[in-house]
Formats: structure tokens, C-alpha cells, sequence
């Protein structure tokens, strides 16, 4: 799936804690990245401007040395250190009548061609939010957005994390092999500034991660780790995975604990095998995913006299995991 044509420039690849963060699982992708590629703090967004700090209240820590520190929500945009340092010497050899030297886009592994946009999914004035954004984009020379986002779903933790990838853009979805979203509701936003970047030539595409909305109080490395894995498919870099590997099966069996414990979200888990098994059978059609899981509807359905037992009772992040009685 490696992009190899309009996802072979400079790649902005972006998160926002909050509604399209389910389990930190984007968030936490953006930071591991963060980590592991040399970028530097290109540009920040004014906090004051898009953000109800009764509702992304700024948070409090104290340093080595005993000091209180406010750390406020913000958006910050990082760019490849890199290319700046390419810049800079290409100025002062201009200055000195010197040959400004080979462009930096299109190197090897691409590492140098990656923006990163991490931060607080914004509370107001989210058309002036992307129109400050699309400058920054416009005036970087980003070619391709990659927008990482994470929900909570009816999906066992005990079964590889589901992905989906998809892009508004038809090109970029015959060159990835990857459809087009059909959801129809409330968007974050992500759908905003996808839309703007597609109205302004420039392509998109969406990594979703699906995650146990049982468990949807705590970071899921596992669903970081599935994001990574898909991310490395589509840009051509290397993404070192550091300690995800161990916190994801460490995150995995402390689930597994607690089911052990509590019998009505073990046959709760184990009905959401049964239908992941069903859908990832090799010899599943259409018409027999759909009639198993129908079934499933109807069984779960029958034990609360009809209603609906198996999904969240609430919004994303409400505290209802597990069925009514």
C-alpha cells in the first residue's frame, strides 16, 4: 500500500486529542512519531482564540527542581529539523554568492519530508481554526495530509485491532487500494480541515482505529501500535515501536484480568469473538456475515426483552461499558 506517487512529498501527519481520539490511540501514534523523528515547533496555534479552557482546562505539574507549571491545550504544528538546517545554509550561501545545493524532497526514506500536527481538538471558531491551519499547510508546501483518528466500537481486545483507511480523494484511492467513507452524522475536526485540504488540491487520506469501548477509560497501546503498523504502510518510514510491543500485551492481559473476575463482561467479550470470527472466516460470504450477525443482534437483543445489550448505553466516554440489566 506504500505511496509511492501523491503521497511521496511532504507529508502532514495529524492528530487531536479528544472526540476523534478514542483510547489515546492517535494521539499516541503523533507522539511516538514525535519521538523518533528530529522536528522542531514550526508553528502554534493561539490558544485563546479556539479554546474553552472550562472545558480544556490547562493542567498543572511540578518540575525536578519543585516548581509549579501551567501547561496550557494548544495545537503545534513540527517540522523536519532538517530541512530547516538545509534552509538556513542554502540562505547564508545565497548571501555569499554560494550554489544553494540540492532540494531536500525526495530523499530515501522520507523521514525528512514529515510534518506532524499534534494537539487539542479545538471548542470554538473551528472555521477560523482551519483557515489558520491551511495557511500554515499552504505556506510549508505540504503535498498530502494523513489524518489519524481512533473510535470506540463493539470490537474485542482480544482480536487484532480493525483499521480502516480511506480518502475522499479519488486518485489517492486508486493508487492506496482503499474506499471511500459512507459515514453520515457528527464529525470532529478532522472532517474539517479534510475538507478543506481536499477543496484546496490537497489530498487526504484517514487512518482509523477501532477501539473496545469497554475499555474505553484507559491509553490502548494496542490501538497505537495498529495505527503505527498501518501508518508505516502508506509514508516510507521505518517507525521504531520502542516499548508499544510489551504495553500492548501488558494492556491486553490486565483486560483479560478483569474479565476473569466478572462474568458478565467475559460472556460479553466472548460474544464479540464470536462475531469478529464469523466476519474474518475465510470461507464467510456477505450473505452469511450478515445472517450470523443478525443472530447475534437478535441474541443479544432477546436477554434485555428487546433492547439493545451490546453497544455502549452512552456517548463516546460515557461510563456505561458493559450491558444493562
Amino acid at each position: 500500500m506504500r505511496g509511492s506517487g501523491m503521497l511521496s512529498g511532504r507529508l502532514l501527519v495529524v492528530a487531536f486529542e479528544g472526540w476523534n481520539d478514542a483510547g489515546e490511540a492517535a494521539s499516541g501514534a503523533v507522539r511516538s512519531l514525535k519521538e523518533q523523528l528530529d522536528v522542531y515547533p514550526i508553528s502554534e496555534i493561539d490558544a485563546e482564540r479556539y479554546f474553552d479552557f472550562q472545558f480544556n482546562r490547562p493542567m498543572v505539574s511540578i518540575d525536578d527542581d519543585g516548581h509549579k507549571q501551567l501547561t496550557w491545550p494548544n495545537v503545534t504544528v513540527y517540522g523536519p529539523t532538517a530541512l530547516k538546517v538545509q534552509q538556513d545554509r542554502a540562505a547564508a550561501e545565497a548571501l555569499e554568492g554560494q550554489d544553494e545545493g540540492d532540494e531536500l524532497d525526495g530523499i530515501g526514506d522520507n523521514s525528512s519530508n514529515i510534518y506532524l500536527l499534534l494537539g487539542t481538538e479545538p471548542s470554538r471558531n473551528w472555521r477560523s481554526f482551519t483557515a489558520e491551519l491551511m495557511e500554515t499547510i499552504t505556506e510549508t508546501g505540504i503535498t498530502g495530509i494523513v489524518m489519524l483518528g481512533a473510535m470506540l466500537a463493539d470490537v474485542p481486545h482480544t482480536r487484532p485491532i480493525s483499521v480502516f483507511v480511506g480518502s475522499e480523494n479519488a486518485d489517492l484511492r486508486a493508487e492506496l487500494s482503499v474506499e471511500r467513507s459512507t459515514y453520515e452524522g457528527p464529525v470532529g475536526i478532522l472532517s474539517v480541515l479534510g475538507d478543506a485540504a481536499e477543496k484546496a488540491g490537497i489530498p487526504t487520506v484517514s487512518i482509523w482505529a477501532s477501539v473496545p469501548h469497554y475499555v474505553h477509560n484507559a491509553p490502548s497501546p494496542k490501538a497505537t501500535l495498529a495505527i503505527i503498523d498501518k501508518l508505516e504502510e502508506i509514508i516510507d518510514v521505518v517507525i521504531p515501536r520502542g516499548d508499544l510491543v510489551e504495553e500492548s500485551a501488558a494492556w491486553e492481559s490486565g483486560i483479560d484480568a478483569l474479565a476473569a473476575d466478572d462474568d458478565d463482561m467475559a460472556s460479553y467479550i466472548s460474544q464479540l469473538e464470536q462475531a469478529r470470527d464469523t466476519v474474518d472466516s475465510p470461507e464467510a460470504s456477505g450473505e452469511a456475515i450478515a445472517q450470523e450477525f443478525e443472530r447475534y443482534l437478535r441474541r443479544r437483543d432477546g436477554k434485555a426483552g428487546g433492547k439493545d445489550q451490546g453497544g455502549p448505553t452512552g456517548p463516546p466516554g460515557s461510563d456505561d461499558w458493559r450491558p444493562k440489566e
